[in-house]
């Protein structure tokens, strides 16, 4: 990952996407349950169970007709913003396309521009955490990683109005059982764009090309302009392939 990557009572329903490829959504959300139990421990998946029946208490005729759609589906995600340069340009192209995304958003930027926040969430784009300072999660103690989440989340609440349910940790690095101090546990990824290395346009799109599969989580960051115009061009060409772009919350729920 990039150098740099590294609570109100609410149940968290996030369950973990792995980089392993599968041939369906259900193999998927099976094995990123799997993987839930092993690293995030048993705390987050009883959050988790119960979210999950919560849900399906509410869910309406329309959610299900939605749900039942045959279309493949895939989450554009955008880590490190917002940057006031590329991310107002990429909501452009985003909103032209009738195309919702997720920001996992540092706080430290979160206090910077706090208008392009309040942009994201009101185009209705899923707005998460990347903590404050970018930091390796399992590299700090359980009061300092709580204190990173958390400051956060409630920057993300204050500019919004809506209190973030979802993570993404910097490098990839979740702390066993933090969950149960936070409630969160991180979103992952099953395309790596490596987007901040390569900087290439072209290279970016045919990453996504190579590996794009039904349920797919793509990771970029949207702070390079290479980023943006890779972002669009996947969103008009996983469109004419048929799928569908939604929010990462759209890909976990039942």
């Amino acid at each position: 990952m990039k150098k740099r990557k590294a609570g109100i009572g609410i149940f968290v329903i996030v369950l973990i996407i792995t980089a392993v490829r599968v041939k369906s959504m259900d193999s998927h959300r099976i094995s990123g349950r799997i993987l839930a139990e092993n690293i995030a421990g048993p705390g987050m998946m009883r959050l988790v169970e119960q979210s999950m029946q919560a849900q399906a208490q509410k869910t309406s005729v329309t959610e299900i007709a939605v749900k039942e759609r045959k279309h493949p589906q895939a989450a554009l995600t955008f880590d490190d913003g917002p940057d006031i340069r590329y991310t107002p340009l990429l909501l452009d192209g985003l909103k032209e396309r009738n195309v919702r995304a997720s920001f996992f958003l540092l706080g430290e930027k979160v206090e910077q521009y706090p208008e392009l926040v309040e942009r994201m969430q009101k185009e209705g784009h899923l707005v998460g955490n990347h903590t404050y300072h970018h930091v390796q999660l399992n590299k700090l103690n359980e009061t300092k990683a709580r204190e990173e989440i958390l400051k956060t989340n409630n920057l993300i609440y204050e500019t919004t109005g809506v209190y973030p349910l979802y993570l993404r940790p910097p490098f990839g690095a979740w702390k066993k059982n933090l969950e149960l101090c936070v409630e969160m546990l991180p979103v992952f990824w099953t395309i790596d764009t490596l987007d901040w290395k390569v900087q290439n346009t072209e290279k970016i799109v045919r990453t996504v090309q190579e590996q794009i599969e039904d349920g797919a989580i793509i990771l970029m960051h949207d702070e390079y302009d290479t980023s943006v115009e890779a972002a669009l061009q996947v969103v008009d060409e996983l469109k004419n392939q048929g799928y569908e772009l939604v929010t990462v919350d759209q890909l976990i729920l039942p």
